[in-house]
């Protein structure tokens, strides 16, 4: 018995062998020497020795700071006000640019600001463009996670029936994944534009002409909506399968007993169906997470990260640095932190979906 035992593992490490060893070569490794390399001033091509240089990328990339301003006065102590007779405030860059009162903001640049009370207070950073692309990231996850499991759940719903000609029908649901990110982004392109788009065409024809032309992807406040809306679209038939194999898996019987008990829809979809997806819920949440942080194809083609860095992201940040400018150092840093905030989140999703005794 022992002897077999053995044999078995043996022949169960040799098959698993082969993708261990490229998952060692090809993703173990680049990550380990990310890590390396977000501490060093490395750069893709540069005559000078590479230096190691402690967390400084990490305190580039990820340094805020919090300045409340104060009005100015004069002499006597009273306030100093402009022609409006609005206070009178210095100017930000008094503070950001070599000042030894405030060394703690030297360098740094506005991202955002609010007022608590009469003063005004600015929330900076020492890269504004990351910070932004990692706002757009969460917004890009917060959005799409929800949304395309949902709509992938309702067409799972609605082809999981012995209908003539269902088959057709799950083609084309799933027909948009099979199709090359690239080549779909370019065709979205092209209907989000802005003078003849196929979009703007529409709307204006369903409007007689009352819907004024939008560019979508040339303006910073719909640009990253029209993105999220796309990448809905094309990648919600992959996850309708993951939901229609969860439902095949349910058993009938289930569904006897509720028509025989009188169960509203409702009720049959909130006591066997969706009981019997928890799993499924939960790999589908997973695995929509973590195609949404890898958001760059779309970025790539259809925006370059603009306009006005509307549409930069994590991934965009760390291939426009690390190749784009050649800081390797910085590309490396960017993915770590990626790693950093993907396990987190991965953590939690799960222990938020575990088995409750």
């Amino acid at each position: 018995m022992a002897s077999k035992f053995t044999r078995s593992n043996r022949v169960g490490w040799l098959m698993a062998g082969p993708a261990a060893f490229l998952i060692a070569v090809f993703v173990v490794l680049p990550f380990i020497f990310a890590i390396v390399l977000s501490f060093t001033n490395q750069r893709l091509i540069s005559p000078n020795p590479t230096q190691f240089v402690g967390l400084a990328n990490y305190e580039q990339l990820l340094g805020i700071g919090l300045l409340t301003l104060e009005a100015e006065r004069d002499e006597a102590g009273a306030v100093v006000r402009d022609e409006t007779g609005a206070p009178k405030y210095p100017p930000l860059r008094s503070f950001t640019r070599n000042n030894p009162d405030f060394p703690q903001f030297d360098g740094m640049r506005e991202w955002f600001s609010f007022r608590l009370g009469d003063n005004p207070t600015y929330v900076l950073a020492r890269d504004v463009v990351f910070m932004k692309a990692i706002v757009n990231t969460f917004i890009f996850v917060l959005v799409v996670a929800p949304v395309q499991a949902g709509l992938a759940l309702v067409l799972a719903l609605l082809i999981n029936q012995r209908l003539r000609g269902i088959n057709l029908f799950r083609a084309i649901y799933f027909m948009p994944v099979v199709v090359s990110i690239v080549v779909v982004s370019l065709l979205w392109r092209f209907i989000y534009d802005g003078s003849s788009g196929l979009l703007n065409n529409l709307l204006g024809a369903l409007s007689f002409g009352a819907f004024p032309t939008v560019d979508w992807l040339g303006n910073p406040s719909t640009a990253l909506g029209a993105i999220i809306a796309m990448s809905i679209w094309q990648a919600v038939g992959f996850h309708m399968i993951i939901w229609l194999s969860g439902l095949q898996t349910i058993s009938p019987s289930l569904y006897e007993a509720a028509a025989i008990e009188g169960s509203s829809k409702w009720q049959v979809f909130r006591y066997v169906t969706w009981p019997g997806l928890r799993n499924t819920a939960v790999l589908i949440l997973i695995v929509i997470t973590m195609q949404a942080f890898s958001l760059f194809s779309q970025i790539d083609v259809m925006t370059g990260g603009g306009p006005l860095d509307s549409t930069q992201t994590i991934v965009f940040q760390a291939v426009e640095r690390g190749y784009g400018k050649q800081d390797i150092s910085g590309g490396s840093t960017i993915s770590v932190v990626l790693f950093v905030i993907v396990l987190s989140i991965s953590l939690l999703q799960r222990w938020l979906t575990r088995e409750k005794n």
